[in-house]
This record gives structure tokens, sequence and C-alpha cells, in this order.
């Protein structure tokens, strides 16, 4: 269960492009336009790039391993949203976007619609916008050789002058997360040609995270923006044209976008893209809420649901469709590590700064009687940021994770060392207040100064009480709403004042970026390696007004292990810091775990085929399935679909 129906879909950005996003914070540069490249030795060129050089995929492979090379292109694909859109700008922290509004831009290393590309490859980038790319062995420059036949949706050309003004766009207008820290990794950018481009990094940093993420950000056409005279920064409706394989169709602000497939898509017979991008229209519904949404679904207004609630995937899927055969429902692998999701503590909130409070609160949530009685049964319990990968820490730090743990000196705990990784709280299944658990949080909230009054409620010395403000989204699932209640209705036996406050999906947003919220259900990032995204998402640089921070977190130990863990050499060092992060991480506790599902819930109209191998990183529905016409005719006889 998440904050919408199809969650991915509701991201901003196009499949990780956001971790690039997030990293380009960390980035800096100075334009500078000119001729010529001076000779460098022990230079690398590739069709693409990976921070160890092992490349999965060699200079001349046809397509990535896990598509359908020969996938018929047509038809359409529709989702629901929850909630209201009022802009195709996401870029902004104006206005509320419009789902997928970032996938008609590509970038120099593609990426997948709300996926990476390839999905089956780990922190692996292919030359999408450019045909090859060279750098040094220590990584201190990067030259992009751009394709020339690259085209904008409008027929003008993609050029360097655009990847250098779009970098540009970010330093002037980007959000603050990243225009405050751009002055650190780009020492300068270089337009060799109209299709070449160089970037020099900083001497003396770290080389992770530089070459994927210049090459991973977006591109915008400079003749547009110069034009239109917009912004990046603002709240608008009218798109710049993109170079990727979608245009806008539609636009019904709060009801509908509509995506079409630009039949003159300068990369179609790519590689990078064969057997992708296969539907003629992506179409996105919005709904208000999540009852509504799937009563839609069931009567065929749109016919592609990527479940997330276990109540209705338990329980609501008995309908004559789904007994005839016209809709399928299907539990698929998922090899991509769970969305760190849970109850994020605001700690810039002087209560929720004592420790003792928030392992209180925490222990205000069952996730065993919720599992069993709102879930159904089908979560498991998360632990860690990396659950279920070699990257989760367990047990005491032993080995390489202990000496580099010991190497920090006074930034580590001593009970760090000493005991073992912080695991959530077990409580009985059999009712909602562990009268256990109860029991400890009521000794901490005492230890805490939170004394209980004559009225049950609990006061500290000023007399002032113990309130906590839960900040929901008025359009997300029932199942959650519930979960939440019962989560507060522990915390009023505590003595604390727990105030839930269900806004509209706008102010939600507004109020999101604002971090006006003491407790919200909200998200991180699991990490399989290292890279300037970890700063933004974890990182005490910008945790004052990041918007990837709901927390503020900000540790001086994470970010030790961060910028360690982009020193390493080598892989299996790299490896032992983030372990070492995840274990630092849980004992910062500023965050709930909640639960986790292993396998991806989807259920569509039978007019959809996709690879018999799911690849690890992706279910890939926007962007490798395709459509069955037989399939989609069979169904409009029968009535099924509208």
């Amino acid at each position: 269960m998440t904050r919408s129906t199809t969650r991915t879909a509701s991201r901003p950005a196009k499949g990780m492009q956001w971790l690039h996003w997030a990293a380009l914070a960390t980035l800096g540069l100075g334009l500078i336009v000119s001729g010529g490249v001076s000779a460098q030795e022990n230079t690398i060129k590739s069709h693409g790039y990976s921070f160890y050089g092992d490349l999965s995929y060699p200079a001349d492979y046809t397509h990535f391993s896990y598509v359908n090379p020969d996938a018929p292109k047509g038809g359409e694909i529709s989702v629901a949203m929850l909630g209201t859109f009022d802009s195709m700008n996401p870029y902004s922290r104006k206005g509320r976007g419009g789902a997928l509004s970032t996938m008609m831009y590509e970038s120099l290393l593609g990426e997948g619609i709300n996926v990476p590309a390839p999905a089956d490859v780990y922190a692996e980038y292919y030359c999408l916008l450019c045909e090859s790319l060279e750098y040094d062995e220590g990584k201190n420059y990067v030259i992009f050789y751009m394709r020339p036949e690259a085209r904008f949706s409008d027929g003008t050309p993609v050029t360097a002058h655009d990847v250098a003004f779009s970098q540009q766009l970010i330093l002037e207008q980007g959000l603050r997360s990243y225009a405050d820290a751009v002055s650190k990794r780009i020492q300068n950018i270089e337009v060799i040609d109209d299709h070449t481009i160089r970037y020099d990094f900083t001497p003396g940093i770290s080389r992770r995270s530089l070459i994927e993420v210049v090459g991973g950000m977006s591109v915008w056409s400079k003749k547009w923006y110069e034009e239109t005279g917009a912004r990046l920064d603002e709240s608008r409706l009218e798109t710049s044209p993109g170079s990727g394989a979608y245009m806008i169709e539609e636009i019904d602000v709060n009801r509908r976008i509509v995506y079409k497939r630009n039949p003159d898509y300068w990369g179609a017979d790519l590689p990078f893209n064969k057997g992708r991008n296969n539907f003629d229209s992506i179409r996105v519904e919005y709904f208000g809420d999540d009852g509504a949404a799937f009563e839609a679904f069931k009567a065929g207004e749109y016919t592609f649901r990527a479940e997330t609630s276990s109540r209705q995937w338990a329980s609501a899927y008995d309908f004559p469709k789904v007994d005839q055969g016209q809709v399928l429902k299907k539990e698929l692998p998922n090899g991509s590590p769970p969305t760190p999701t849970g109850i994020v503590f605001n700690l810039g909130r002087e209560v929720l700064q004592d420790k003792r409070v928030r392992e209180a609160v925490a222990l205000g949530f069952n996730f065993e009687w919720t599992n069993e009685s709102l879930q159904f049964g089908l979560f498991r319990q998360r632990a860690s940021f990396n659950q279920g990968t070699p990257l989760q820490a367990e047990g005491v730090p032993q080995g390489a994770e202990l000496a580099f743990l010991e190497s920090l000196g006074d930034l580590v705990p001593p009970e760090m060392l000493t005991q073992e990784a912080r695991m959530p709280h077990t409580s009985g299944a059999d009712r909602l207040l562990d009268r256990r658990n109860l029991r400890q949080a009521m000794r901490l909230l005492d230890d805490a100064g939170w004394a209980v009054g004559a009225d049950g409620k609990r006061r500290n010395a000023n007399g002032e009480p113990l309130r906590l403000v839960f900040l929901m989204n008025a359009s997300g699932s029932a199942t959650l709403t519930a979960v939440v209640e019962n989560f507060m209705s522990n915390l009023e036996a505590m003595g604390i004042e727990a105030v839930t406050e269900r806004v509209d999906a706008s102010q939600f947003t507004a109020r999101q970026r604002d971090r006006d919220y003491d407790l919200v259900y909200d998200q991180y990032i699991p990490f399989l390696s290292t890279g300037g995204g970890l700063q933004q998402f974890y990182g005490s640089e910008a945790a004052e007004f990041s918007v990837f921070n709901p927390a503020g977190l900000a540790s001086p130990l994470v970010d030790e292990i961060i910028e360690a863990s982009q020193r390493m050499e080598t892989k299996e060092e790299t490896d032992t810091t983030l372990i070492a992060l995840d274990r630092a991480l849980r004992h910062e506790f500023f965050m709930v775990p909640m639960w986790y599902n292993d396998v991806h819930w989807v259920a569509y109209y039978d007019q959809y085929e996709h690879p018999e191998t799911i690849p690890a990183y992706g279910l890939g529905y926007f962007d490798f399935w395709w459509y069955d016409a037989e399939g989609a005719d069979a169904l409009k006889a029968a009535g099924a679909l509208r």
C-alpha cells in the first residue's frame, strides 16, 4: 500500500531520473563556449558508463535482453491517478505536476518510463542522445558525442547548446536543494561544437555520481524557452517540446492526461529503444479517491492497475470480469529492494528531537495486528533501508564493517559497535494495544519529561501538552487511513494529543514541501550503490529544505559515511560502507518502518502482453509491455470495455 493507486506513475520523473535529479544537487557548473579539446592520455571511449567500467551490454548490442524485439506497436494503456494536478511542469515547487510529465524529455544517457533502462542491471547507463562518451581513467572530465539525428518533437535538432542551456537553467531556476550546491562539483562545461560537449569536474572530490548525473540530466529546448520566456520555476500547463518517444495529446485539468507516441520519433530504431515504447497512447485518468478509481477500473474506464491496497487485492477482485477471464490478476516477481516507506518524524519539531519520544511514539504502531486485521497478512515488516539485499546490516558489526566504523572515531556512538542493528519492535497480533509496548512507551515519555496529569494528558514542565499532528492526503487509500487512525488511538492511550489532519491533494503537496507536519507517511530510497543522490536524501547539507528528506535528517555520522562511500575504489569497500550506512540510518531512527511487498500486484484487461521474464529493477508496463489487438477486439465485442 502506498499513497496512491499507481504510486510509480505519480512520481514526477522518468523511472530513476529523480535520483539523477537529486544527485545533480551536488553538482556545480560554469559555462564556457569554445572550440577544441586538448589531447588526453589513458582515455576510455564507450557506448555507455558504469563507475567500475563493467557494462553488461556490448557496443554492438541489438536490444536489451528482457524486451520482446518484435513487440507490435499500437493500442493504448490507461491507468488511474488519485488527487489533482494544475501544472505540467514538475520541476517547480509551485503547483502540482501532472503524472508522467517528464517522460517527453530525454538525456544523454537514457532512461525508461518510470523504470531504469536497461532494467535488468544496476548502475549501468547507455547512450541515447549521445552515441558515445569519452573520459579519462581518473574521471576528471567527460566528453559526450551526440547523435546528429536527434530531434525535438517540433523538428528542431537537439544540440550541445541545449544540453548546456538545460544545466544552466537548473542553476538559475532549479529547486533550492539543487541550486545551493551546484558550485561544488563541475568546474566548467565546454560546448565544443553543435554535437560535442565536455564537462570538467572539480579537482579533489569524489568521482562518484558525476558522469552518470550529467549524462542523466533532462535536455530541454533552448529555442523554446528563449522564445516563450517560460521559466523552470513556474507552474504552467504549456510544455516545451521534448525529444522523447511520447508527446502530449490532451490535457483536461484534474481529469485526464493523454500522451501519444510521436510517429516521427527520431530514436525509434535505436537498439536502446528496440522492443520499447510500444503503445500508441498512454492515458492517465484522475479520481478523487481510491474507491471511485477502483469502481472505474471494474467498469472499464481504464485498463491497468498496479494494486497497492492489500484489502482490495485480497477481497475486491471477485467481480464477474475476473471470473470470466476478461481481467487478469497476477503476482509478478519484483527484484528491487523495497522502497523504505513508513511514518516519518519531522526532526525540525523540538519535541521530536528527543529520541526517547520518537521511540515511544513508534511503540504505538502494531505491525502484527495491522497486518492480520487490516491487510490480510499479505505484507512483511521492513527493518532495513536495503531490505533483503546483501547491503542490509545484520547483527553486531564485524570484520571490515567494524574496522570501518572504528576508523570514524567519536562520530560513532559506542553502542553501535556492540549492539545488533536496530530491528523493529514486535507486538501481539491479538489486540491493537500491546500492553507490554504501552508500558515501555510510558516509561520513555516519563523519562523524557512528559508527565501524565490528572486528566490523563502528558505535559512538560511548562504545562504544554504533548501534541502531534499526522498529515494525510485525503485521496489516499481507505486502508492507510484505517492504519493511521488505529496508530493514533494508541498514541492517545499514552496520553499524547494525537491529531490526524486530512487535506486535499494540493494542500498535502504544499505542506509536504514546507514540512508542515509532525508525522507523515512518506518514503526515502534504498541504495545498492553510492552516489551524490545519497546526500540529498540523507545528508545534512540540504536537510533544512530538501524535498527528498521529509524528516530533515542531519547527522554528521551519516554525512561522513556517505562521503567515505564515495571515496572507495573497489566495490567490496563501497559495499562495506553502505552496510554501515544502513546501520547508521536505522540507529538515527527518523522513521517507523512499516511494511513491504516482495511481488508486484497487477490487474489488467486481457489486452496486454509482457516478457516472460520481468527484469529485476522494473515492472515496466509503460515501457516494454505491448498491446494485443485480438484480445482488445474480443473485450470490446463482449462489452467489457467502454
